[in-house]
């Protein structure tokens, strides 16, 4: 009953935490607000739904009823399935499932709005990509084209990542698969494919009981909402089976653990030249370490991970890109644009509104039993992750690297936190599931978000 109630408060604080967000701007409160030194038509462009970054438009689309249908279906039902469903099924259906709610929920926007052309805006990747005719030059002079305001400056999604991010798009193209449709779809099968990643992790670091009560939270977390239109949930899949692989190597045993733990930092390694950001995915990978049985598992699969990780950054900088260099350039170009403009007394608490709506009050009251000290002192790995993912979005709060978006710009941390799920009460599993998902269509309906 306690905890019931601990729960209750935690999600209502919640409910009055985004409330403020999206009310205090129209408050006229002069210092707290999202936007500041701009025109009536920057505010609608850039903070008309703040915290969340998009357009009021009240809408439905084809892809409603398949949303509500999944949605509710596996809030009702998901629960049940995923005890009955044999072991080796459950992470591929928790992947169909997620990918179909992402797919559904891009959809109430339409085939064209909502996911072909989401990547094709000016400032995304595929605008950049035919301009790449020489990829080695590309990336010899990557660093020098950061910054804004020259002749050859990078648009701005390339601008703020490292060259891995477009180099994927660009080798789509080479393969035959350019333009939206294609982009969108490696997002959604990348980004969608980060269930069945916590699910397999859940079970290596916790046992397979809490992965069953899990994979209905990590099937339809509202997370999907941005998984399916933005590069964000491509990189949140590598970065998830990065974890996953690095867990088993951990927990693992025989020369499997080492394959595991290179294809790891494989991953990782990859993730840090996909998305700066990236670079807290360290937290995360520290407590997948703290979990280890003992000193000797957990160094046999780290020394794998970063020899493997220092191959990639070595093969980075063979071709004359040096990850901090281009670091360092990007929060110069970040404070070029608008985030000069995102004051941090608004964005510091705001952005954590837009965490509660990208993850759902389920997710908000099951991270609360994170905290418990009883599974942090057996070294529940599981428990440990959600904390490290818990604190690299603070991390990222604090550093005003982040100002806004970040219920896309995140997501390679929040969909960790909705495993937390797993951590209520089994009984009252489909109530905060119907909540996630009531909370994820009405959002979706509601507010035309970018990205």
């Amino acid at each position: 009953m306690k905890s019931a109630r601990r729960e209750i408060v935690v999600a209502s604080l919640a409910v009055l935490l985004v409330a403020a967000a999206f009310v205090v701007p129209h408050l006229d409160l002069g210092i707290v607000t999202p936007l500041i030194n701009s025109t009536p038509l920057q505010i609608q462009m850039y903070a008309d739904t703040a915290p969340i970054f998009g357009w009021w438009n009240a809408h439905v689309g084809w892809g409603t009823v398949p949303a509500v249908v999944i949605g509710l279906g596996v809030a009702l039902w998901g629960p049940s399935v995923a005890q009955r469903l044999p072991w080796r099924a459950l992470p591929w259906v928790a992947w169909a499932t997620s990918g179909a709610w992402a797919f559904a929920l891009a959809m109430i926007d339409g085939w064209y709005r909502g996911f072909t052309h989401r990547l094709e805006t000016p400032n995304e990747y595929l605008r950049q990509v035919p301009s790449i005719t020489d990829i080695p030059l590309a990336l010899r002079t990557f660093s020098s084209r950061i910054l804004d305001f020259q002749p050859d400056s990078w648009i701005t999604h390339v601008s703020g990542h490292p060259p891995g991010a477009l180099l994927t798009f660009v080798w789509l193209d080479r393969i035959g698969l350019g333009g939206g449709a294609w982009a969108a779809l490696l997002c959604v099968l990348v980004g969608s494919s980060a269930a069945a990643a916590m699910v397999v992790a859940v079970r290596t670091l916790s046992g397979e009981a809490m992965a069953r009560r899990a994979a209905p939270f990590v099937a339809v977390a509202p997370t999907a909402i941005w998984i399916a239109v933005s590069a964000d949930g491509y990189f949140a899949g590598v970065a998830a089976w990065g974890i996953t692989l690095l867990a088993l190597a951990v927990h693992g045993r025989g020369r499997r653990t080492l394959l595991a733990g290179a294809a790891a930092g494989l991953l990782l390694g990859w993730g840090i030249f996909l998305n700066y950001g990236l670079g807290l995915i360290a937290l995360p990978a520290v407590a997948v370490l703290i979990s280890a049985r003992d000193v000797r598992s957990a160094l046999r699969a780290v020394l794998p991970a970063v020899l493997v990780a220092l191959v990639v950054v070595g093969v980075f900088a063979s071709v004359r890109f040096w990850w901090f260099d281009g670091y360092t350039l990007v929060q110069e170009r970040y404070w070029q644009g608008i985030a000069a403009n995102r004051p941090f007394q608004y964005w510091s608490w705001a952005n954590f509104a837009s965490v509660v709506c990208a993850v759902g009050l389920g997710t908000v009251a099951g991270v609360s039993r994170a905290f418990d000290l009883s599974p942090i002192r057996q070294r529940s790995g599981i428990h440990l992750v959600v904390l490290a993912a818990l604190l690299a979005i603070v991390c990222a709060d604090l550093s005003m690297l982040s100002k806004a978006e970040v219920e896309r710009i995140w997501l390679p941390y929040t969909i960790w936190l909705t495993v937390a799920g797993a951590f209520l009460p089994p009984r009252s599993h489909r109530l905060w599931l119907v909540l996630n998902v009531i909370g994820a269509l009405v959002l979706n309906h509601v507010i035309l978000t970018d990205w």
